[in-house]
């Protein structure tokens, strides 16, 4: 028995090993695109400014000092280390953040209408944690203070569109610093021809993504491994052959002689340093479709050693080809591997972009589940991994974001101060969110959350500092853009917000619904009819302005409510709440659907599964009903053999019922809302209401599209609401 046991730890100990290594090996191709195309442009970028190369080597020392040290504290120590730490259920992202937050310790501003009853993932444990009185203090804060909510929702949907602007500047300045390469063979070629390459690249690599990451998936991790193996071996070279004393600058001494000869202009050259660790937070948003381990196994085993070798070798080129600034990398690339280790590079800059196009899929596609962003159209390109999606109207427009800036700006080294901006926003508002994690989930002690604050968030502070002083020079375009994003986000949030608050103020109730068929004289006719609406308790206001014009309505009533919840799947045995209104002869019911954000959602297996757990439920109606009936009698028992056996005759009756309905066919009613500003709000609220929100609502997909319902079988209900 000993030896068997041993034997079957062994067994699932090496399926943890290979699983762990297979999932290191394929986040090759979708986590680290991004970070390890950075060696690209990160010299070029540091030095474009008033920054200047002297003959001692304290400029080139400084510079690498300050990289080695930012990817050791950044990507290694705050996310491999802490933040990969914080998943929601294997969850990863600003939102999942957010969503732990919520559920955890009550703190967010989406909780009331989005969160669920109890613990609803298999993940997640239910068990209560001591709360500390910081804890406590902090909890009662926000409960106490409805702006901070609203703030704290700020600031990750600024997180959130900071991310969907690297959307559009990570493919810009990738594939526009490996295209540029050229120029290095072909000095001669017009500045207009690179443009048009990289226009090319770009719109193939846009419009590849309709296939999805799974078919085209298996080339992306060879690809980055490839280009990891280049840069490794080719630091290793430039480092041996051209200045082995560069090892030396590692020492944080370096970067205080650094600033002390260099001072503000020293200071200005860290908008270009920060450009080291793009991509890191896709470390954490591509969480859930790997794990802890594999993320942190593939890091510190290959990607941190070889982004090291590779800046180390480009300084100590540098320290002997000054005159080679803006065009390091590739000149310190041997002339026998050129052409090759180009190839790769513009491969590596084309699945970097891929990474961050596909989790700014990921981020909308949360963003929009949880009531922050326009309904749009989400496909999903995997059978199996439903985190795998294509959004077609995000995929164009950020092509043709795309296209306009680099045809626009031209130079990598503007686009490089948005870019360092945006990057640097992101990460210190996952510092802040980091916080509240630290005190109220893991209910830390409030020194270890200010400790992590302090030591990151003076890093990236800093950072911060010096890319806001390029704001002029480039900077403004992630703020443009991504407080244009928090706007349009804000506004849908704001909109939806009131339209649910008038539906749950003006609500027929069920008294008032149960006595409204002998009032109106309401005809039933066969079948079953699918009520959709917010409303959780109640009919909505536009069923009861339907049936005031139109006094008919189906045999078999459902009111269906679709609740999206702030974690990422919802198992199938939790995804449906039915409740019965008025008694059985009346046929009304009440059904809440709970989503997670991973969840795909499709009117035909909805309709299957509702019908099924419908089934279900009158059956298991009639046996507790049964159960509590069934007490002993003087009579000996033979009353409660036949009530047994009626009670059993009635839920029978009921499901055969609600089969014939089903065979009858299924209708749809659904709210066409137009949303309204009453006259007396201000200007504000109007332009918001009226304007915004009515011009998203208008362009953005409807419910009956999103949900896949036949035209044929649908009846809209159109009705205004005044908030």
């Amino acid at each position: 028995m000993v030896q068997e046991s041993c034997s079957s730890t062994r067994e699932s100990r090496l399926k943890l090993y290979k699983t762990t290594l297979l999932l290191a090996y394929q986040s090759f191709g979708v986590v680290y695109g991004d970070l390890c195309t950075s060696p690209l442009y990160v010299f070029k970028s540091t030095f474009s400014g008033s920054l200047q190369l002297y003959e001692e080597d304290h400029e080139i020392f400084g510079v690498l000092s300050l990289v080695f040290w930012t990817l050791t504290i950044i990507p290694l120590c705050k996310y491999i280390i802490f933040v990969l730490g914080a998943d929601d259920n294997g969850e990863g992202g600003t939102f999942a953040l957010y969503s732990l937050l919520c559920r955890r310790s009550n703190l967010g501003f989406l909780k009331s209408s989005n969160m669920g009853h109890g613990c609803l993932s298999s993940h997640e444990s239910c068990v209560p944690t001591k709360e500390t009185r910081t804890s406590l203090l902090i909890k009662e804060f926000f409960e106490k203070h409805h702006s901070s909510r609203v703030v704290l929702l700020l600031v990750v949907l600024l997180g959130t569109s900071m991310v969907i602007g690297d959307g559009i500047l990570t493919p810009t300045m990738s594939v526009l610093s490996a295209v540029y390469g050229i120029q290095i063979k072909v000095p001669h070629l017009h500045e207009n021809y690179t443009m048009a390459i990289a226009c090319v690249v770009l719109v193939g690599l846009f419009a590849l993504q309709h296939y999805g990451t799974h078919r085209v998936g298996f080339l992306f991790a060879p690809i980055l491994l490839a280009w990891l193996l280049c840069l490794g071996g080719v630091g290793i070279y430039n480092i041996f052959h051209w200045n082995p004393g560069v090892i030396n600058s590692l020492s944080p001494y370096h970067i205080y002689k650094f600033f002390q000869k260099t001072g503000k202009s020293g200071w200005s050259s860290l908008g270009g340093i920060v450009l080291c660790v793009t991509g890191t937070e896709a470390m954490f948003a591509d969480l859930g479709h790997f794990s802890q381990l594999s993320l942190r196994v593939a890091f510190t085993v290959i990607v941190y050693p070889c982004l090291v070798l590779a800046y180390m070798g480009e300084a100590a080129y540098l320290s002997k080809h000054k005159d080679d600034l803006q065009r390091s990398f590739y000149k310190a690339i041997p002339e026998v591997i050129f052409w090759p280790v180009f190839l790769i590079a513009t491969l590596a800059t084309v699945v970097g972009s891929q990474a961050i196009i596909s989790a700014t899929f990921s981020i909308i596609s949360q963003s929009r589940a949880l009531g922050c962003f326009p309904r749009v159209k989400i496909v999903h390109t995997s059978n199996n991994i439903h985190g795998q999606i294509y959004i077609p109207e995000v995929n164009w427009m950020l092509m043709l974001l795309c296209l306009a800036f680099v045809i626009g700006f031209r130079d990598t080294a503007m686009i490089g101060n948005a870019y360092g901006l945006a990057v640097v926003v992101v990460m210190f508002a996952t510092t802040l969110l980091m916080f509240l994690i630290i005190s109220t989930v893991w209910n830390q002690n409030v020194l270890w959350a200010f400790l992590f604050v302090l030591v990151f968030g003076f890093v990236e502070l800093s950072y911060f500092s010096a890319c806001l002083a390029k704001v002029h020079k480039g900077g403004w375009l992630p703020l443009v853009v991504s407080l244009l994003i928090l706007s349009l986000m804000s506004t849908w949030r704001y909109g939806t917000s009131k339209k649910l608050a008038f539906e749950l103020e003006n609500k027929v109730s069920l008294d008032s619904l149960l006595t409204l068929g002998s009032n109106l004289g309401i005809v039933r006719v066969p079948g079953i009819c699918l009520v959709y609406s917010d409303v959780t308790n109640g009919a909505p206001p536009m069923f009861a302005h339907f049936v005031t014009n139109f006094p008919a309505f189906h045999q078999i009533l459902i009111f269906v409510t679709l609740q999206s919840l702030m974690i990422p799947k919802v198992p199938v045995g939790d995804r449906f709440h039915i409740a019965r209104i008025g008694p059985p002869e009346f046929s009304l019911f009440q059904c809440i659907v709970r989503y997670g954000y991973k969840d795909v959602k499709d009117s035909h297996d909805l309709e299957t599964h509702m019908i099924e757990n419908m089934s279900r439920f009158l059956k298991c109606e009639g046996h507790s009903e049964e159960m509590a009936m069934t007490e002993p009698t003087q009579n000996g028992g033979t009353g409660t053999r036949k009530l047994r056996f009626q009670i059993n005759m009635e839920a029978s009756q009921e499901v055969g019922e609600l089969m014939e309905a089903k065979e009858a066919g299924v209708a749809y009613i659904i709210g066409n809302t137009i949303v309204r500003a009453s006259g007396a709000s201000c200007f504000l609220k109007k332009f918001a209401i009226d304007i915004v929100y009515g011009f998203l609502k208008r362009n953005s997909r409807s419910p009956a599209t999103a949900l896949g319902i036949p035209t044929t079988s649908l009846v809209e209900v159109s009705i205004v609401y005044r908030v």
